[in-house]
């Protein structure tokens, strides 16, 4: 697979589709955008560009499209530009070799009046922003990408707005808002916000009027806003528009003559306020002090640190700124029926009689509707027909309803499309239930998705189905809905994680999303699962990884109304899980506040098989990296890893026992076979369908059991997944029915390839790591039995993906220079790049102290040296025995993230009796990766790794506990990682 193939079928994917719309008279028609490919997925797709633009003006019949052309390079870029026009070039950072300011420059010598716009994709892109002074005057603006789609909406209108103020105003005297700001962060945090807000109020207004001519009135003459970012802008812009200024935003501090001056915005509000007392006014501000300034000066004060900054704006500018359904009829003109789209045309086309069907044929009322709806290929494909062409009515009706069929699910097929009944039960779509962004979790789902129908991937396997369970999401708007409508932020203040959860509980889900959960269920009778998909969650910025719930729902209670209630309790809980305390301490490690992240939910078919009358769960569920950060003497990083057991995921993202392959050699053993015989899966997951009746407030895994292998074999389970461990030569063979215990080595699969499991990781991998432009990680299930209704073949199902943050500039470690005995540890299972030399506090266990079955007590211990770091506002090194984040008390300490969140190297030291592998797989393993934490082991019986244990003993402590010991010492300790060898050490 090359870049080039994956760029083909994302341009098939693109342009295969019709978006209609119109804006004002100088409109963004055609943009240039040079991306990765996931990014310029996201924009369209998951925030759906041109419906988010437009959506407030459907009723209106506008019919114009906007187009989006992407390059992943500079260069192409250029080349693009010679051939063809276009109206904003919007860049990355991250774009090959000819890179942003440059690509700039060249666009600006060549089209002057070219809006060029650059997009951070991270807080830490800003400094080279910074570090291009000289170079910034051929960016127009410059924005930072912060998970929310909106953000690209809001760039496009800000550009709209400056290429038609000056006309508008004068001709349509339309209104103008002044914002003044120079932090790139906050205003690309409170840009799509101020959008959203005069939208909303747009909307409102249009919905009041009667006349189209009003409509069209209010659609054109909506607020502008205008961006300035020092003083002499701000005054400029204020001065050309001041008969037109609604309403003036200012932050305080910013430029004035090339100097940060601390009074900026109270010198513009106080020039403002010379000419105009009447106009409304806002100062915001960080610091508390310019409150009072603010009410001196009798303007409204906006406190960007405040929790409630965005329902506080909405506030103050709500109180002070103040074609047709399908009609079926018979030939007399009799009124039968009506559908308002294809999906109700396809059921209604079977009962209505023969003399309206052949009335509506005659005389291609079917093929007009469709034109008229923008259906054109079905169009193309009906009129050529007559009704003499099919030899009986009955044929004829058949025919239409196969036709409609199967260009509605070949049309949906890898979209993102709105709430459909007919549409829920379908593979390889997603079903959005309600408007807003996916999440992190869901735009990957969806991209992935998309660009595998796209491809055709699945013709690749013959005999194997490759597919995404039915899956539908609820958007953030819906998050942002039932946060505001049922006063959480005031009512949560103060409260314990139980009391939020209770308070989610008792809230009201949207009237809208209450009904179509309803029709829902009346649908869907498998399994199904409720996962978080926040805008943070799985996205390249700033990826986490198990932090949010999920919860498995059985969905077969007998009655109705307990299914529903159950259902939306598990939406409600992820809902709250933004703000319990674990969440909040992440997001606060991120330079996060629980404002900026917004929740969409995912309801998902459970894989698996029903076994027996009580249990439900997949033959192999997995997780797979596309970069290995411990490879074996005979693997490379790039030939990535794979992890999988029997039953549900929650095993490997758990980091319990699993089997770990390589998906580009599958064959090669990475484990002894004694080695495979102690670490090998002895207990799986599966859904108690038997326990349909449970509170889901007590904990996400409530509706699970966990059975052995005893189990799986009464189930017929082990067939193609175990081995035997034969006593009599002491050795695995895969022969079942030799006398011995089941070992599950997947050894069918793998080796004799039954299902070809390791070469789809592999590609999707592959397919995975060039569209996203890195490393990546995919959870994944396999049902190997024939029972898929769809596609009636063993399935390969695809449940997530996510980039894996990975520094490939390695720095250089030459093992033959270093002094073992300058050195506190050494391993060659190091994971981390650079350099850390800040770090002058070790927390360590103390190995006389541990004991595998006083894990909790543990946890609970290193919490409390955690918080007291966080407290000094300090990072440490941290070391201990086992799997750190586990939740297996016996393989580890059994943390959350939040319970270590300030240390910057993790140590994971072996013990005699205690030998277990590393992290890589799990969520806690994908959260130090995003965190960029140097995580190193020291394996028990390695010849070369070490810790100089008996030295750090010998060193005086400044505080100890029961298991721990903290030793701050007088300089810092320099840590040094090779990302591309995995060597690290720490000096003394």
């Amino acid at each position: 697979m090359k870049i080039e193939d994956l760029n083909y079928y994302y341009n098939k994917f693109k342009f295969g589709e019709d978006i209609f719309h119109q804006l004002m008279h100088r409109r963004v028609r055609h943009i240039l955008l040079v991306s990765t490919f996931y990014d310029a997925f996201i924009f369209e797709q998951d925030g759906r560009l041109s419906e988010q633009i437009f959506g407030e003006y459907r009723q209106l019949n506008l019919s114009t499209a906007p187009r989006i052309t992407s390059v992943p390079t500079g260069a192409q870029a250029l080349e693009k530009l010679k051939s063809h026009s276009y109206d904003l070039v919007i860049t990355m950072v991250r774009i090959g070799e000819i890179g942003p300011f440059e690509l700039a420059r060249k666009v600006k010598e060549a089209h002057p009046d070219l809006t060029v716009l650059l997009l951070l994709n991270m807080g830490s892109d800003y400094q080279i922003w910074e570090s291009h002074e000289a170079e910034r005057q051929y960016i127009d603006n410059v924005f930072l990408w912060n998970g929310d789609t909106k953000l690209f909406l809001a760039m496009i209108k800000n550009v709209e707005d400056s290429k038609n103020v000056e006309y508008d105003t004068a001709h349509g005297l339309v209104r103008v808002i002044l914002m003044v700001e120079d932090s790139v962060h906050y205003y690309s945090m409170f840009l799509p916000s101020l959008y959203s807000v005069i939208m909303r109020q747009t909307q409102r207004l249009i919905q009041e009027e009667v006349s189209d001519i009003n409509k069209h009135l209010r659609m054109r003459v909506r607020p502008k806003v205008l961006l300035a970012h020092d003083y002499e802008d701000a005054i400029r812009l204020y001065e050309k528009y001041k008969d037109y200024i609604l309403c003036v935003i200012s932050d305080v501090r910013y430029k004035v003559q090339g100097e940060i001056d601390a009074q900026a915005g109270i010198k513009l509000i106080k020039h403002v306020l010379a000419q105009n007392r009447d106009l409304p006014l806002i100062l915001q501000s960080s610091e508390d002090e310019n409150e009072q300034i603010a009410k001196d000066l009798h303007v409204h004060f906006l406190n960007k640190n405040s929790k409630h900054l965005i329902r506080d704006l909405r506030e103050y500018m709500v109180h002070s700124l103040g074609f047709g359904n399908f009609i079926f009829r018979r030939p007399d003109g009799e009124v039968i029926d009506e559908a308002a789209n294809i999906a109700e045309f396809e059921d209604k086309i079977l009962i209505i009689p023969e003399d309206s069907l052949e009335f509506h044929s005659r005389y291609n009322h079917f093929s007009n509707w469709l034109i008229a709806h923008g259906e054109i290929q079905i169009a193309k494909k009906i009129r050529p027909l007559k009704i003499e062409d099919f030899e009986t009515r009955n044929e004829l009706r058949k025919f239409l309803h196969l036709v409609f069929r199967t260009v509605r699910t070949e049309k949906n097929r890898g979209k993102i499309i709105d709430f459909d009944a007919a549409s829920l039960s379908e593979l390889n779509q997603v079903i959005r239930l309600t408007e807003g962004s996916l999440g992190g979790k869901g735009r990957g789902l969806a991209f992935l998705n998309a660009l595998l129908c796209t491809m055709d991937y699945e013709k690749k396997f013959v005999n194997t189905s490759i597919s995404l369970p039915s899956t539908a999401i609820i958007g953030t708007d819906e998050f942002d809905q039932f946060v505001e409508s049922n006063h959480i932020i005031e009512s949560i203040q103060d409260k314990s994680d139980g009391e939020i959860d209770e308070i989610f509980i008792q809230g009201q889900l949207s009237e809208t999303l209450m009904e179509r959960l309803k029709i829902y269920l009346d649908l869907i009778n498998y399994p199904i699962a409720v996962r978080s998909s926040s805008l943070l969650e799985d996205s390249q910025s700033q990826p986490l990884a198990g932090v949010y719930r999920t919860y498995m729902l059985p969905n077969n209670h007998s009655d109705k109304a307990q299914r529903l209630k159950q259902l939306m309790d598990a939406i409600k809980l992820v809902f709250a899980s933004v703000y319990l305390k674990a969440a909040l301490s992440f997001l606060a490690a991120l330079n996060y506040k629980a404002e900026e992240e917004k929740m969409a939910v995912i309801i998902q078919e459970v894989v698996g098989c029903q076994k027996g009358e009580q249990y439900y769960y997949p033959h192999i569920s997995g997780v797979a990296q596309s970069y290995n950060f411990y490879p074996t003497a005979r693997l490379a990083n790039s030939d990535g890893i794979a992890n999988i057991v029997l039953g549900l995921g929650k095993a490997v993202v758990e980091g319990k026992n699993n089997h770990r392959f390589c998906p580009r050699y599958p064959e090669i053993d990475l484990l002894t076979e004694q080695e495979v015989l102690r670490n090998s899966q002895k207990e799986f997951y599966a859904l108690n369908l038997a326990n349909n009746a449970f509170d889901l407030s007590g904990k996400e895994d409530i509706t699970l059991s966990k059975l052995t292998l005893k189990d799986a074999e009464q189930h017929g389970s082990l067939r193609y997944l175990a081995s035997v461990w034969d006593y009599d030569d002491s050795r695995l063979t895969d022969n079942l029915q030799a006398k011995g215990f089941k070992v599950l080595t997947f050894s069918s699969i793998l080796k004799y390839k039954h299902f070809p499991l390791a070469k789809i990781v592999e590609e999707l991998l592959e397919i995975g790591e060039i569209a996203l432009g890195n490393p990546v990680e995919i959870e994944f299930a396999v049902n190997l039995k024939q029972d898929n209704f769809q596609t009636n073949k063993p399935t390969f199902y695809i449940l997530q993906i996510r980039p894996l943050s990975v520094n490939t500039d390695a720095y250089h470690i030459d093992s033959e220079q270093l002094s073992k005995d300058e050195l506190l540890m050494y391993t060659e299972h190091g994971m981390g790049n650079g350099v850390f030399d800040d770090l002058q506090d070790v927390i360590y266990l103390d190995p006389k102290t541990f004991d595998k079955t006083k894990t909790y007590a543990m946890q609970q211990e290193i919490e409390i040296f955690n918080a007291k770091m966080a407290k000094a506002g300090k990072r440490y090194i941290l070391i201990g025995p086992g799997r750190w984040g586990s939740r297996d008390r016996f393989l580890g300490i059994p943390v959350r993230w939040p319970q270590i969140d300030r240390a910057k190297v993790i140590l994971e030291t072996g013990l005699k009796d205690f030998i277990v592998e590393a992290s890589q797989g799990t969520h806690f393993f994908h959260n130090l990766v995003a965190m960029k934490v140097g995580y190193f082991t020291i394996p028990y019986t390695s010849r070369t790794d070490f810790v100089d244990l008996d030295w750090l003993l010998k060193q005086a402590h400044i505080a100890k506990g029961e298991f721990f010991v903290h030793i701050e010492f007088d300089h810092p300790l320099l840590v040094r990682m090779d990302g591309k060898t995995g060597t690290a050490v720490i000096h003394k």
